[in-house]
This record gives C-alpha cells, structure tokens and sequence, in this order.
C-alpha cells in the first residue's frame, strides 16, 4: 500500500476510516497526492498479478521485454480503466507521457491476439476492484 494511503489510515483515528474502501481513502486525497497514490497501487498490484518485482517496474532506465510489457500493462489499465491522463501516468511512473502513449498503442494492438486480451481484461477487473472507477 502506498505511502498516502497508509497515512490516509493513521491520520483519521476512528474505526469507520480504517474499514474504508482504498477507493475511498483515495477520493480523500489531494489530486497531487492522488495520483502518485494511484500509480503506486497499480504498480503494486500488476508486480503482484505477474510476479514481477515492484522495484523493476518503478526503475527508471530500461529493462527486460517481460517487465517492460507488465508495465506497459499497468500504464494502459492506469490510463484507459483508472482514468488518468497519460500525462498523470507518466509522472506517476516516472516516464514521459509519449512512453505511455507508445504504451498504449502497443497494448491496444496485441489486443487482437485472445489470450492477451483477456489478460489486460482481468487486470482492469482487478485494478478497477482494488481502486475504483473514476468518478466513484
């Protein structure tokens, strides 16, 4: 869980704040601290959901086609099922928004393969589960 919303927890004492929903604890964010907070969650989860390490996803140079393609994943979901601006994802994970814009094209167009769409479908479930869709 990400750093803001861990203090989303511990700065509201009361038993009611601890049971909320992430998505909700995420609406109580600033939109500086939401986004950050949003890409954080995602990229937690898609290290999660395809056994990557979390660390290789946030580091900022290049890597290897598998965890580059999981990335590439989470920015697509971020942006398309999330609802950020590719300019937000790209800050949230530290690259340009034209690398999110590749990103997204490059996951739109192996959407036609079956078994990979149905992949990106589960991990919009899930993300959209985990954090909600916008305006929620």
């Amino acid at each position: 869980m990400s750093t803001a919303l861990k203090q989303t927890d511990e700065t509201e004492g009361d038993t009611a704040a601890v049971a909320q929903s992430p998505a909700a604890r995420l609406q109580k964010l600033s939109p500086a601290e939401r986004v950050p907070a949003i890409c954080d969650a995602v990229i937690d989860i898609a290290a999660a959901l395809f056994n990557v390490s979390g660390r290789e996803l946030r580091h900022p140079g290049r890597s290897s086609l598998s965890v580059s393609r999981v990335r590439q994943i989470a920015m697509y979901v971020t942006h398309v099922a999330l609802g950020l601006s590719m300019r937000e994802v790209g800050q949230g994970f530290g690259r340009d928004r034209t690398t999110v814009l590749h990103a997204c094209h490059q996951i739109e167009d192996m959407r036609d393969d079956q078994e990979f769409d149905g992949i990106v479908a589960m991990t919009e479930r899930v993300m959209t589960a985990a954090l909600g869709r916008p305006g929620e």
